[in-house]
């Protein structure tokens, strides 16, 4: 379900952002890459409401 409103200051502007480079998200124990994280930020009080990295597959078997 995607996300409306702020859950901290209930703002309902929201935007998309990401970390890609050297923010990266890299699998522990395993050589890969790693894969961007996207978020979704609230764009009144600057509060991220939900992170994915974009390539999840990167991380099986790490656990």
């Amino acid at each position: 379900m995607k996300p409306t409103e702020c859950p901290k200051c209930h703002g309902k502007e929201l935007g998309k952002g990401k970390h890609a480079g050297y923010g990266v998200m890299y699998p522990d124990n395993k050589m890969s890459f790693g894969s961007e994280i996207d978020y979704i930020i609230c764009t009144d009080c600057g509060y991220i409401i939900e992170g994915y990295v974009k390539k999840p597959e990167k991380f099986k078997g790490t656990i």
